[in-house]
């Protein structure tokens, strides 16, 4: 019971990165992948859940050692090009990404209640998202989105309510298959840059800072870094089980029966209600919701406190608003940009695709970039990369360089 109340008490900005990570566009690509290709992607978990934890772990050490945020550590130590060049693509990418989420709630809400438009569940949703974001403090939003962590477990559900070949599950597990085409390779890609996504650096290293600047820590020592390796760990795991668990359930459900196009998540949805009953579609529908109002204002609140700490205007989502005009503006033009690509015409299959280009762009440069900061002594002081880190580190490099190039080719064959 104790050790129970000890994991509880340093989970934190860890977890909530982990589980934001699993937003209503990483769902659809999840989705995706086990609808096309069943159990075969299954392997990837494994592979990236290290990956995450690594990279994000590292972003956590920074954000406390030196108790700012990764834009701001970018601006002090390194040419001011690199990031104006990491806001130009992310900018846009994140609000893409902000649009498909809005658009995915949407959807899935008006297939439960389909006498209202999706649109207007849309905007239900944003104006939902705007006034907990500008009336609840960091203390209060920080533990909502611990508390709609427990959306994700719905998915962890759904596969046991099924049978299952388990023997099958733990061999794609385990034993990787990689089929040389383009539909499996892309789909690779996708998942690489949907679990290691640039957005989670930025948030993961500012909301570190936030903790110190509030007081929860107040030295850095080596139990301090640990507990915060286990945040982090914690949150990376709880998003790969998601993953896992999705992949699962696509795969032994809609896959199984022939269903293998599944491009939004409420086509996921609404498959699965047929073959498994009202229940699991609910269920699915009821963790989409879930994940989007936990995603979003990270994602939102992400691109603030880049765009905030570029320009040295008030921030922090513990101040009120008119302590932090230009901080919560930037917000609330966030979600109405997301929320308006739904009445242009970018439907959230366009969204994901350009907002995969852009990360899949970035996200090398971002990656080598934190990893030289990790290993900076000047910045890092004694609390530099671990041999682990940096193969770990290392290796996320090479395949998200090898995803750039793939995604672009991608594009373009």
């Amino acid at each position: 019971m104790i050790k129970i109340k000890k994991v509880i008490k340093i989970l934190g900005p860890g977890l909530v990165t982990g589980a934001s990570d699993d937003d209503p566009s990483g769902i659809a690509t999840y989705s995706q992948a086990g609808a096309r290709f069943g159990f075969t992607t299954l392997w990837t978990v494994p592979i990236t859940f290290p990956l995450m934890a690594a990279i994000q772990g590292m972003c956590a050490r920074i954000g406390i050692v030196t108790a700012q945020g990764l834009t701001v550590t970018l601006k002090k130590n390194y040419p001011r090009a690199i990031l104006y060049l990491m806001l130009l693509f992310s900018i846009p990418a994140i609000t893409l990404n902000i649009g498909a989420d809005i658009q995915g709630m949407g959807a899935v809400a008006h297939m439960m209640l389909p006498k209202i438009p999706g649109f207007a569940f849309s905007i239900i949703f944003t104006g939902i998202l705007m006034f907990v974001i500008i009336k609840y403090s960091y203390q209060k939003l920080s533990m909502i989105l611990k508390w709609l962590c427990l959306s994700l477990l719905l998915y962890i559900v759904v596969p046991f309510m099924i049978r299952q070949d388990w023997g099958l599950i733990f061999k794609n597990t385990f034993v990787p298959t990689i089929q040389f085409n383009k539909e499996f390779l892309s789909i690779l890609v996708a998942i690489l840059g949907t679990t290691i996504s640039p957005y989670l650096f930025f948030w993961q290293a500012t909301m570190e800072a936030e903790n110190v600047a509030h007081g929860k820590i107040i030295m850095v020592d080596k139990q301090v870094l640990t507990d915060v390796k286990n945040d982090v760990n914690i949150g990376m795991l709880l998003s790969s089980l998601v993953m896992f668990f999705i992949v699962l359930t696509a795969g032994s459900v809609l896959h199984k029966a022939g269903i293998t196009q599944i491009n939004t998540v409420d086509q996921a949805a609404k498959a699965l209600e047929p073959l498994t009953g009202k229940l699991a579609s609910v269920i699915f529908t009821i963790g989409i919701i879930g994940t989007g109002l936990l995603a979003i204002p990270v994602l939102a609140g992400s691109q603030s406190y880049m765009l905030s700490e570029t320009f040295g205007w008030e921030k922090g989502l513990d101040k009120k608003f008119p302590q932090a005009k230009a901080f919560y503006i930037t917000v609330i033009i966030s979600l109405l940009v997301g929320l308006s690509l739904d009445f242009i015409g970018i439907s959230p299959i366009q969204a994901l695709v350009y907002t995969a280009v852009l990360y899949g762009i970035t996200a090398p440069v971002l990656v080598a970039i934190i990893m030289h900061i990790s290993n900076n002594k000047k910045i890092m002081k004694k609390f530099t990369n671990s041999k682990l880190s940096n193969f770990l580190g290392a290796l996320t490099l090479l395949l998200m360089t090898a995803a750039a190039f793939a995604l672009i080719y991608f594009q373009f064959k």
